[in-house]
């Protein structure tokens, strides 16, 4: 019997088939709860995670306790790009995982270009 695969799971297969991250230029996904957003670098290749970065993290959970869910979502973006400049990655493959590229996802990813990721 063939499980029925919907909206955001097949959203996010059908981008996944297209983008690959690799150790020149990892791919930075993001998932998003009702709650807290989460990034997450990988390389494909290797099966490696390379950086994570989310609002239950130590730097960016103090921060963003107060804050709007956007704001949260924009220091996570800089959390994650700061700590991928200080390991030398400056270029990211951006997935957005199967969500629109809209509110918190768009946050995030704005802040991590601010902060001098290229993708």
């Amino acid at each position: 019997m063939a499980m029925r695969i919907v909206g955001r799971e097949r959203r996010k297969l059908r981008i996944r088939r297209k983008i690959s991250g690799t150790p020149a230029r990892p791919r930075m996904t993001v998932f998003r709860s009702a709650k807290h957003i989460y990034a997450q670098v990988v390389d494909d290749l290797a099966g490696t995670t390379v950086a994570h970065a989310s609002t239950l993290s130590k730097s960016v959970k103090a921060a963003a306790s107060d804050s709007t869910k956007s704001d949260a979502a924009k220091k996570v973006g800089a959390t994650i790009a700061k700590i991928l400049l200080e390991k030398g990655i400056d270029k990211v493959v951006f997935d957005r995982n199967g969500y629109l590229y809209h509110g918190r996802v768009r946050a995030l990813a704005d802040a991590a270009r601010e902060a001098g990721l290229k993708f």
